[in-house]
């Protein structure tokens, strides 16, 4: 396989202040109902497009939420179908919007980091929740 064969996706490990508890924080994981999945909002980049700009627009489609992006966390890569996978990731807060049921996605969950960590499929995605809490901003406490 070459480079070229490489399936290119960006996405977020979007958070946001818990609404009870302003210095505690919060994840928010989507459900994909094609993999009964739980995961960090992502999908492929559109020919022509830049990997944060894809992260955002994936996060705003999937979840609903406009996210102010931060540090780019850890790349993922893995195979998936048979192809090789690689995943930018970014710190993102949520800032507005609201959910609404997709074919895509038909549910997201707001959880602490370990719940958050328990929830995802995926022990790669795991990492993410841990690439995040080092890179916070200083003063945000994760929930426990």
């Amino acid at each position: 396989m070459t480079p070229a064969d490489t399936v290119q996706a960006a996405g977020c490990v979007l958070w946001r202040s818990a609404p009870e508890h302003p210095a505690t924080l919060e994840l928010c994981l989507v459900h994909r109902p094609k993999y009964d999945d739980w995961s960090h909002p992502k999908g492929k980049l559109k020919p022509g497009e830049d990997w944060l700009a894809a992260a955002l627009r994936e996060v705003a489609e999937e979840t609903g939420y406009a996210a102010r992006p931060g540090v780019e966390l850890p790349t993922v890569r893995y195979l998936a179908n048979g192809r090789p996978k690689e995943v930018r990731y970014w710190a993102a807060a949520a800032t507005t919007g609201a959910f609404a049921p997709s074919d895509e996605v038909d549910r997201i969950l707001w959880l602490a980091p370990a719940a958050a960590r328990a929830r995802l499929t995926q022990p790669r995605d795991r990492t993410l929740v841990d690439a995040l809490l080092a890179a916070l901003p200083p003063g945000t406490t994760p929930c426990p």
